[in-house]
């Protein structure tokens, strides 16, 4: 028989290191994953912290693992179309191209190649084919590029959404950050009332610990998955506050650390049901014009209002993208 799983408020605890291994999985995602190095994370005994995860997340360790690497796969595949299979499935932690075509096929539907010429297969929420231009087929976008001068210290890209709403691209340098955060797991678009109860409570947390020191402490939303290749009740997405770097862990508030380094980000304005439109502006016009491809770091949103005090409602954020030379 399984363990228990303990009543609130010792679930958080519980909660809390499964997503502590989960943010390890993600980082080390390439690397040897073994049970007993996984059970450490969680402070768990092996055989105890493999059944707690299978009744915590609802996936086998092993399968949630292979998921990831899969997805991926998946991801890279389409992105980064100067990679081999090989070079993907190795990269992915598979001992080889057969290895990773089997599991691969038995995932998707279709063969890594046939995969990567959109030729079909099982994806989550897509509603085209990644990497491509939002729009007409063939249809290619207008973006002005505008080079450094006196004022502008990076390259900067505009073009436009639908209804003429600007957007603004820079690729530039971020710093890492460390960031508490509290998780939600399951479908998310359009539900901006699950993101203000997650943000106000998260805030109402860090709060009483003198841990909100405006302007310095900055909000994110960091998006684990890709909507379009894992299925909707698979998502993950975690609402973040900037902390000092000794700021423990507590309950079902997590930490972790977002990566610094090379980013596309691109400014908006806009409404709650805008939110997919702004990201398909950026990777679906923007990015297959840059000469960049996306990066395996985490990409997220920097929110940098409340919209209940805007005049319009409007959400301002940067969405940063992880990107390197095509």
């Amino acid at each position: 028989m399984p363990p228990p799983i303990a009543p609130p408020p010792f679930r958080a605890e519980y909660q809390a290191r499964i997503h502590r291994v989960i943010d390890h999985i993600e980082r080390y995602l390439g690397h040897e994953l073994t049970l007993a190095t996984l059970a450490e994370v969680a402070g768990f005994s092996p055989f105890h912290f493999h059944r707690l995860f299978r009744a915590l997340t609802g996936e086998p360790l092993g399968q949630f693992v292979q998921r990831l690497r899969l997805e991926r796969a998946a991801s890279q595949l389409r992105t980064q179309p100067g990679k081999s299979i090989t070079e993907v499935a190795l990269d992915c932690a598979f001992s080889n191209s057969a290895a990773f075509s089997r599991a691969f096929r038995e995932a998707f539907g279709v063969s890594p190649s046939r995969w990567r010429r959109g030729e079909g297969g099982k994806t989550g929420t897509v509603a085209g084919k990644p990497g491509n231009p939002a729009g007409k087929p063939g249809e290619e976008p207008v973006i002005e590029v505008f080079y450094p001068d006196g004022v502008r210290k990076f390259i900067q890209w505009r073009l436009t959404m639908s209804g003429n709403v600007p957007v603004e691209v820079e690729v530039k340098e971020l710093p890492a950050r460390e960031v508490a955060y509290l998780r939600h797991v399951g479908p998310y678009a359009g539900n901006a009332a699950m993101f203000q109860e997650l943000t106000d409570k998260l805030m109402r947390w860090a709060g009483p610990r003198g841990l909100i020191r405006f302007p310095e402490t900055q909000m994110f939303c960091v998006y684990h998955d890709d909507p379009a290749i894992t299925a909707a009740e698979q998502l993950r997405v975690s609402v973040c506050l900037t902390v000092p770097p000794e700021t423990p862990a507590e309950g079902e508030v997590g930490r972790m650390t977002l990566d610094g380094g090379r980013y596309a980000v691109a400014h908006f304005e806009i409404d709650t049901d805008q939110y997919g439109e702004a990201w398909d502006a950026l990777c679906g016009k923007w990015l297959p014009q840059s000469g960049y491809q996306p990066d395996d770091r985490l990409s997220f949103e920097h929110c940098l209002n409340d919209p209940r005090n805007h005049p319009q409602g409007k959400h301002i954020i940067d969405i940063c993208l992880p990107v390197r030379p095509l």
